[in-house]
């Protein structure tokens, strides 16, 4: 009997450890990825986004495109487009024919705020893990070594051998899970002069509303 508990305990221990330390090779996989994307002029993404709500039961569906330099970018979804210079935010709705100008907080690390996280979040305060390789893609987890952390996972699909992102999914304790399938994925366009900055000639008429 002290055999077998002794041994439950050494297992217990083993199992933690390994959980609680990063994969060497999600590593090396999440390290060339980073590299390709951030490296590039720009990554440009045509996407659908899935969220479900356990808690409302309830499951939304939107497509959309985004393009990103650095922590600059513009969104464009069906009712919103928003475009961030790294410093000030827009956000034009169509249907109000309004613009809101915002100036985000530069500690706010969101993924709402910063979508280019998506391609170095595993480096602090994540642990990663290789789920599965399949002949075409890798299944890689990031688990938050926060226990406090609204997330409650990261899960990253990666196409091989290009490194090209698949999907993201996002899982909050609050029971939402959103979910980017990319469906194009793109590292070679350099972005227009101004790509990233609202022109106000080319909305004449829309109510401008700042808040900075």
């Amino acid at each position: 009997m002290k055999k077998f508990v002794l041994l439950a305990l050494i297992c217990s221990y083993f199992i933690v450890n390994v959980i609680g330390q990063s994969d060497p090779k999600a590593l090396s996989i999440l390290d060339k990825f980073s590299a390709a994307a951030t490296s590039a002029p720009s990554i440009s993404m045509s996407f659908l986004l899935v969220s479900v709500d356990q808690v409302e039961n309830s499951k939304d569906t939107l497509a959309g495109s985004v393009i990103l330099s650095k922590d600059s970018y513009k969104l464009d979804l069906p009712d919103n487009i928003i475009w961030f210079n790294g410093v000030t935010s827009w956000s034009y709705l169509p249907a109000e024919q309004e613009v809101t100008i915002t100036k985000p907080d530069k500690n706010d690390k969101s993924f709402e705020n910063r979508p280019s996280l998506i391609f170095t979040m595993y480096k602090n305060d994540f642990k990663s893990r290789l789920l599965e390789e399949k002949p075409d893609y890798y299944l890689i987890d990031l688990y938050p070594e926060d226990v406090k952390n609204d997330l409650n996972r990261v899960r990253l699909t990666i196409e091989k051998p290009s490194l090209n992102l698949k999907s993201f999914e996002y899982k909050r304790r609050d029971g939402i899970t959103l979910t980017l399938v990319v469906k194009d994925y793109n590292l070679k366009k350099v972005p227009d002069s101004g790509m990233f900055t609202f022109s106000p000639a080319k909305y004449k008429d829309v109510e401008i509303i700042d808040m900075r």
